[in-house]
């Protein structure tokens, strides 16, 4: 499994707790292990761009996903295919300003959006209220078990 982290936003992060998170949620996913992932963090610059560019909205925010290969989970029996997942792109200055508003660090708060993206790149939606209330249970989950092994 590739796991590849770039920081590009100048806030200091530990990449290394990046790409272990991805290798968590990945692996309990069941996604093949020769399965590509990118995490990318930049500034609000960058992030407006994207967010402008991609979905057709202004300013920046906090998480976006690129998904290639449209890759899906897979079961405990068979893995999905090998491919490449595709990019999760954070704005670390954008998850700041809501991890105040919830009362966590900003760390935290990065890797609830990098579990988000991931989700989102399998194929999960938070469009309809029953989408939403499965996409949301899991991605506390899956923060919440690798959380408590750090």
């Amino acid at each position: 499994m590739s796991i590849e982290v770039n920081n590009e936003s100048g806030v200091a992060v530990d990449e290394a707790e990046f790409a272990a998170l991805g290798r968590h949620v990945l692996d309990a996913m069941n996604v093949h292990p020769q399965t590509d992932l990118s995490i990318l963090l930049v500034g609000t610059d960058v992030m407006s761009e994207l967010h402008v560019q991609w979905m057709d909205e202004p300013g920046p925010t906090d998480v976006l996903s690129f998904p290639m290969d449209e890759l899906r989970p897979g079961t405990d029996g068979e893995p999905s295919p090998p491919g490449l997942l595709g990019d999760v792109v954070l704005c670390p200055e954008v998850a700041a300003k809501q991890a105040r508003d919830a009362g966590h660090s900003t760390t935290e708060e990065l890797l609830l959006l990098t579990t988000h993206g991931i989700l989102h790149l399998l194929g999960y939606d938070h469009a309809e209220p029953e989408e939403e209330k499965e996409m949301f249970a899991l991605q506390r989950r899956l923060l919440l078990t690798f959380l408590s092994a750090r």
